[in-house]
């Protein structure tokens, strides 16, 4: 009795398996036979442009070194300098550049102390501690954001700030301490009178340290009537003479790159104001900038000079770089490139169909398949932007949020789905 109990479950066990099984099997078998799937369209926007590689061209100044001694640069990289400003420091020894360090760490703390003394209330306090908190989350955002140069001006001003706290919260004898400190800045200027050598700038410029050897190989005047050979062409100039940098002069600045000749004469066709300018690394902004000139073609290709105003002082280091011509941008409703039919399909009462070419999709309303015309507006990889046709009845709008029939089989307009 037992064992015919046991084979009893083993067999409902497989039934119950078997019939799991089969119906997955069916189902498989209909969704090969009618691959019917859907997806929802939603608001899209993208943007248009024309990638390209090109070179960011200014009209600079290589400042020359001078031989002998220890070199202290004192500007900024897009620091403005003006005419007769000083760019660096040539000291005669390392004795005549520490000493030179010592009097700046005097007259920081020179200042502090002047600060301390003329600043004694609570209010300045409450002032201070409140600075040294935006100082401390700034140095922090800095250094997140891997911008060194900027963590290093924000951790001296937190250094200053942190000192001035200091002293306006010790108290003591601030006029004894300044008398102190005048005396030791005055004994150490005069031991320095006489070493240090002065660079200044010839005319007035922004600072940039860095000299590839093509400032005077890629100039304004040089992108006149360029081609593609010519620029591909272009070297860089191995012996500068320079260890100090450069001044880039004047406010504009230029892009050159290579197009077809059908992309350069499409954007020279637009607005002057609706280009822009993205670089794949070095700035973190789109650029405004206007269509400058067009060179002569060259198996099809040509040199297209870009212009900008703007934002100079964060272009000092750039040269060569990739970048994507910005000049507008499509909107519309975002669907599958599958779903898009070239016919709509119309079922008589005779249950005989009709065609005719039409451009649409289908969506699913209430529980009927309506066909929905449509123009194609923008064609990415695997989607397209479409909107209404013009003079669509209202009622066969395609909407954001309307759910469309990707693929089926027998489809057509105002078909019963089950």
């Amino acid at each position: 009795m037992k064992i015919k109990q046991g084979l009893g479950i083993k067999l409902l066990t497989a039934a119950v398996a078997l019939g799991v099984l089969s119906y997955f099997v069916i189902q498989a078998a209909g969704y090969i036979s009618d691959p019917f799937t859907t997806t929802l369209a939603y608001g899209y926007q993208v943007e248009l442009g024309v990638e390209t590689t090109g070179y960011v061209v200014r009209t600079e100044r290589v400042l020359t070194g001078e031989s002998g001694g220890l070199l202290r640069i004192q500007r900024a990289e897009g620091e403005r300098v003006s005419a007769g400003g000083t760019v660096a420091a040539v000291y005669a020894d390392q004795s005549s550049l520490d000493r030179q360090a010592e009097i700046e760490t005097l007259t920081n703390r020179l200042e502090q102390l002047r600060y301390a003394q003329e600043n004694l209330d609570s209010s300045t306090i409450k002032k201070l501690d409140s600075q040294i908190g935006e100082s401390i989350l700034n140095y922090r955002r800095c250094i997140t954001a891997d911008r060194l140069y900027d963590a290093e001006k924000e951790a001296s001003e937190l250094r200053a700030l942190v000192m001035k706290r200091d002293y306006t919260d010790g108290g003591g004898d601030l006029p004894a301490q300044i008398q102190e400190v005048e005396t030791q800045l005055q004994s150490l200027r005069s031991q320095a009178a006489g070493s240090v050598r002065r660079i200044t700038a010839p005319e007035a410029g922004l600072y940039s340290g860095e000299v590839d050897g093509f400032e005077a190989v890629l100039t304004p005047e040089t992108l006149e009537g360029i081609t593609p050979t010519q620029l591909g062409g272009l070297t860089a100039q191995t012996d500068t003479g320079s260890h100090v940098g450069k001044l880039v002069l004047g406010n504009s600045w230029y892009f050159a790159a290579v197009l077809t000749a059908g992309d350069a004469a499409m954007l020279d066709e637009l607005p002057a104001n609706s280009l822009s300018l993205r670089f794949a690394k070095g700035v973190d902004r789109d650029l405004p900038v206007t269509l400058e000139s067009v060179g002569p073609a060259e198996n099809g290709r040509v040199v297209a000079v870009f212009k900008g105003t703007s934002y100079l002082r964060e272009l000092t280091l750039l040269r060569q770089q990739r970048a994507e011509i910005l000049y507008d941008t499509a909107g519309g409703i975002r669907v599958p490139k599958t779903a898009l039919r070239a016919e709509r399909t119309v079922q008589n009462e005779d249950g005989t169909y009709t065609r005719t070419e039409e451009t649409g999709v289908y969506c699913i309303v209430g529980a009927r398949a309506r066909f929905k015309p449509v123009d194609v507006v923008y064609t990415g990889e695997n989607f397209i932007l479409v909107q209404a046709a013009a003079e669509t009845a209202d009622e066969l709008l395609i909407r954001h949020g309307e759910e469309i029939i990707v693929s089926a089989k027998g489809l057509y307009d105002r078909k019963v789905l089950q």
